[in-house]
């Protein structure tokens, strides 16, 4: 039976059906760019779905076909503020509540439907899977307004893609297609814009075959552990790590295996 809760407040559409959450940024007036009214209501989602253990897969996109997010809202608030003022009252969860966020142990999918410039692109960076559309375009553009990619733009890039690559973009303020990011390993699948949906479904049907404490604990592992080496992520006893691995859905993994049928996960 389908499960389906909707919510829509400040421009941002939350809809959660069957575990799986699609979080939509509906700004299209102003190409998806964020305001702090729609900052604050994207961490007010990205808290609920922490707390929501029925939640096994998210999908964050744009409204329209335009644009995904092209970052600060540069004819509201974020325009009256000095460089110095934006720094000193940055998120430590990053722009959108989501780029630097360490807390949200749910794969997120970013359905990239078009322009994810500045910290639309930041947002992408804070994804764990991305598909985009061939029309897409992504870029750290703050330079070009004489402003820095401060909610992690900067310092993920680097890590995310070649060095030359990544100061290539940052230095320039260019931007660059959805096949030429595929080719830096930023993307994970382009498709045609009218192929997005099933492209997007395919990535999130294959997270869905997996135990949910088993994905809860990859993504913890790895968010919780950069600082370390791998020796010693290893013997970290995080919590969803030592649920998964004492957990109903490990015990249905393996019957599921020796009676030759396909799982059902539990979720504990």
């Amino acid at each position: 039976m389908s499960i389906i809760v909707e919510e829509r407040v400040d421009e941002v559409a939350l809809d959660i059906t069957d575990g799986v959450a699609t979080v939509t940024i509906d700004r299209q007036h102003v190409l998806n760019a964020v305001d702090g009214a729609t900052h604050a209501r994207l961490n007010e989602i990205w808290a609920q779905l922490e707390s929501d253990s029925s939640v096994r897969a998210v999908v964050v996109t744009g409204s329209g076909s335009r644009a995904f997010c092209v970052g600060a809202d540069m004819s509201a608030d974020a325009v009256d503020k000095t460089g110095l003022e934006y720094w000193a009252g940055l998120d430590p969860n990053g722009f959108g509540g989501l780029s630097l966020r360490t807390t949200l142990d749910v794969p997120v999918i970013a359905r990239v439907n078009g322009y994810a410039l500045g910290g639309g692109m930041e947002i992408v960076l804070g994804a764990d899977i991305v598909v985009a559309a061939s029309t897409a375009k992504f870029g750290l553009t703050e330079p070009r307004v004489g402003r820095l990619a401060l909610d992690g733009g900067i310092h993920q890039l680097v890590r995310r893609i070649p060095y030359t690559q990544a100061m290539g973009m940052l230095l320039t303020g260019r931007k660059a297609d959805a096949a030429e990011m595929q080719s830096m390993g930023l993307v994970n699948e382009v498709v045609p814009a009218d192929e997005l949906d099933a492209a997007v479904q395919r990535w999130v049907d294959k997270i869905l075959a997996c135990a949910p404490t088993s994905v809860r604990a990859v993504k913890q592992m790895v968010t919780q552990t950069s600082h370390l080496t791998a020796k010693e992520a290893r013997g970290l006893r995080l919590p969803a790590l030592m649920a998964a691995l004492d957990s109903e859905d490990s015990a249905e993994g393996v019957r599921a295996f020796q009676e030759k049928r396909q799982p059902v996960w539990p979720g504990r």
